[in-house]
């Protein structure tokens, strides 16, 4: 869009835990349309972690937001082409970026995760995240070590 920046949609806390970040995360989770499916998925996961998690202290929402804020990324690499070499040029990415990243990286690993159900996946990657380890928190050191690798090109930003 050339003229106006798109107005932003309110999101409704959902209904359990009276939280947006929560609704945001499950929008993001959903498949066909299916949202009341994808909250019995995210409220089962949240569960399970609260029954594995015995020896982490604060309620299973705690340890998901923390182990949402452990996978969450500060830079990234965009290409940009300069004089006809392509450059991976680190750059800090927007708070409301740095979210919608996270929660999909933990959504994506928790897919790929072994396991008999989605609410177990989710549940195991978000103990894993918690605990700094898993696929996503790996996907957000690779990221960082791409920009620090390239932090020599910071000079071509946008």
């Amino acid at each position: 869009m050339r003229k106006t920046k798109p107005k932003k949609r309110i999101l409704l806390p959902d209904p359990k835990y009276n939280d947006t970040l929560v609704t945001r995360f499950v929008n993001n989770m959903m498949l066909n349309g299916k949202k009341s499916a994808a909250f019995s998925i995210f409220y089962d996961a949240l569960e399970i972690v609260d029954q594995k998690g015995k020896d982490i202290e604060g309620s299973a929402l705690e340890i998901w937001k923390k182990a949402l804020e452990n996978i969450t990324p500060q830079v990234e690499v965009k290409s940009r082409r300069v004089g006809g070499a392509t450059f991976q040029v680190p750059t800090e990415i927007r708070p409301d970026r740095k979210i919608s990243i996270s929660m999909k990286n933990m959504i994506l690993f928790a897919r790929k995760r072994g396991g008999n159900s989605m609410s177990e996946k989710l549940a195991a990657e978000i103990i894993a995240a918690y605990n700094e380890e898993g696929g996503a928190f790996k996907k957000k050191e690779d990221t960082h070590r791409m920009a620090e690798a390239n932090k020599a090109f910071a000079h071509f930003r946008f």
